[in-house]
């Protein structure tokens, strides 16, 4: 079995920090479906999914805006070293006020920490923003280049609408590397057609962006379904800048992790062994460097 790194998943205690966007009411799930979620998930969960699939490395995913979850994913990634529950958590992407300017003094904050070798990026889910301009905003540039001169790559976690706007940022700050989260939130009601195909073109042209085959956008999960999708992806960036994550726990309201997990085997089962490997495993521990020297 080829080595596999989870270039995206989540730990959350929701008795340690407020979880707010699993709130009531929220209109990407129902009260039903979130409810599973309402829990914490621990790195001991975590390997108890992810070790049977062959994972040998993950990189955990900021899911609120608080510099103290950055810091506590730091500390789980500072005991990667030392074979314990952690030892699967290489790398961090945070989050950052990147509207502030003192972005330098927060990220030498953060490595200052136990575990902050283990830094890796930024993210700040634009799903969320509602300011819908917000990455044109040109404090939010300048972080993006402070990031970049940094060696911090930042995540661009996007609903298709927004994808224009993020092409404009990428090719104004080409000294940031991005990842393209959740393949850029392609809308299965419609299709791999029309405004979501153009924008990953042309993010596909900015040497700049990799991609996340992650946050599957058909339910129930089927490589079948979802093939349309990743042949658009696969043409725009090349397996060596695709990367898979399972984006759990919050993937396990469509599917367990070891159905996503096969789903995106099958996906790229006919491409060479070396295509394979740069999408299971190279991709993520070029970008995620950090956290995987």
């Amino acid at each position: 079995m080829l080595a596999v790194i989870d270039a995206h998943h989540h730990l959350w205690d929701p008795a340690a920090r407020d979880l707010r966007w699993l709130a009531d009411d929220q209109p990407w799930a129902s009260e039903e479906e979130l409810r599973p979620l309402r829990r914490s998930f621990t790195t001991a969960d975590l390997a108890d999914v992810a070790v049977p699939e062959g994972v040998t490395g993950t990189v955990v995913v900021q899911a609120l805006d608080d510099p103290a979850e950055t810091a506590d994913m730091l500390a789980i990634a500072a005991k990667a070293s030392d074979g314990a529950e952690g030892g699967l958590v290489k790398a961090v992407v945070g989050w950052a006020d990147l509207t502030a300017p003192d972005v330098a003094d927060q990220i030498a904050g953060y490595q200052g920490l136990p575990g902050g070798n283990r830094l890796a990026g930024m993210r700040h889910p634009l799903i969320a923003e509602p300011d819908p301009e917000w990455l044109a905003r040109p404090a939010v540039r300048s972080g993006l280049r402070v990031l970049g001169e940094a060696g911090l790559s930042f995540g661009l976690t996007v609903f298709e609408r927004q994808l224009a706007g993020a092409v404009a940022t990428v090719r104004s700050v080409p000294g940031c590397l991005f990842t393209l989260d959740h393949m850029g939130g392609p809308p299965a009601e419609t299709g791999a057609d029309g405004g979501w195909a153009t924008a990953i073109a042309d993010l596909g042209r900015c040497e700049n962006v990799v991609c996340k085959l992650s946050g599957a956008h058909t339910e129930p999960v089927s490589a079948d379904a979802l093939r349309p999708y990743f042949d658009a992806l696969l043409a725009a960036f090349g397996p060596s800048r695709l990367m898979i994550g399972s984006d759990w726990p919050v993937s396990s309201l469509t599917a367990p992790y070891h159905d996503m997990w096969n789903m995106y085997r099958e996906l790229i089962a006919g491409l060479s062994p070396a295509e394979q490997d740069a999408i299971l495993d190279g991709t993520a521990r070029r970008v995620y460097r950090q956290g995987f020297a």
